[in-house]
């Protein structure tokens, strides 16, 4: 396990916003995340400072390499849980290792992917979760189904098998995207992976099973939804962080309602602007500034005087 002082989850314009104040105010610093959206042949031409117009893969390119200059680490890794150790810091687990961090600053846009499944809404809190962390327990020994199709989906099973031994993948008609250590992974827990679509859940008060594309039926009571890679809303969930609808809630400072924790940029929802995330991601990296400071002081030891 990797250790640093604050862990930055996205690497847009937040995120590497937040990196150049953190590690120009001298906090071991990783940013992990590979290119956003943001960074492809997007054409800028309202951001400050730049009277020509200027790509959105170049503006990302930039801020990188700023960030990089201050001696922040840029890890292209998908994060796919994170989670609070017992003395209030951070576990993240991306899909190359894992890391300790005193401090979090999510900001990892909005999820935008959908399962697509008829009726999903009415079994939310019925059989349907979002979060492994957060319901898995409910669900011992119970058959359950995780639906979703790359490495994101793949930890979210097997964390289940914490809680039950039934555990299946769907990836709703898509090619498995697990890398190999993944796959190895689910072969050997005896997690089965199917290219099915679910198109339709049933059971009454509760989830019971659900309608396949091919019109068979299959039985479960718990559906997991892990569709592509991890978002900021699951990484709030997991932690407890307060949200509004797909948003996370932050204070003017970015602060969460969790100690440690703070979000910038899309994932809090609003005006979806580069030079909002990027201002955002500066007062993220200034909280989080204060908040490892002081943590680091609260663990020093205390002199006698006398």
């Amino acid at each position: 396990m990797e250790h640093t002082q604050c862990l930055i989850i996205g690497a847009g314009p937040a995120g590497l916003s937040a990196a150049i104040y953190t590690a120009r105010a001298g906090l071991a610093t990783t940013v992990v995340g590979c290119e956003p959206k943001i960074a492809g042949d997007y054409d800028i031409d309202n951001y400050f400072g730049f009277p020509e117009t200027i790509s959105g893969r170049e503006l990302m390119d930039r801020g990188g390499r700023q960030a990089e200059r201050f001696g922040a680490c840029l890890a292209c890794q998908r994060a796919l849980a994170l989670h609070m150790t017992e003395d209030g810091a951070f576990v993240c687990t991306t899909d190359q290792g894992e890391y300790l961090a005193q401090a979090v600053i999510i900001a990892a846009g909005v999820a935008r992917v959908r399962p697509g499944i008829e009726g999903i809404a009415d079994y939310e809190g019925k059989g349907v979760s979002y979060c492994v962390s957060c319901d898995g327990f409910f669900f011992r020994n119970r058959r359950v189904v995780v639906v979703g199709e790359g490495n994101y989906a793949a930890n979210q099973a097997l964390e289940l098998t914490n809680f039950t031994p039934d555990v299946s993948i769907l990836t709703q008609g898509k090619p498995p995207e697990m890398d190999a250590g993944f796959a190895a992974k689910l072969a050997a827990a005896g997690i089965a992976v199917s290219t099915a679509k679910l198109t339709r859940l049933a059971g009454t008060p509760a989830l019971t099973g659900g309608t396949l594309a091919d019109g068979t039926t299959t039985a479960f009571e718990g559906l997991f939804v892990a569709m592509g890679q991890a978002s900021a809303l699951d990484f709030a969930r997991t932690l407890g962080v307060t949200t509004r609808g797909a948003f996370l809630e932050a204070d003017p400072e970015q602060k969460t309602n969790i100690p440690g924790v703070f979000a910038a940029g899309d994932c809090v929802g609003h005006f979806m602007q580069i030079s909002v995330a990027v201002g955002e991601g500066a007062k993220a990296g200034r909280a989080a500034i204060a908040h490892v400071r002081a943590t680091l002081e609260n663990h020093l030891p205390h002199q006698d005087h006398s």
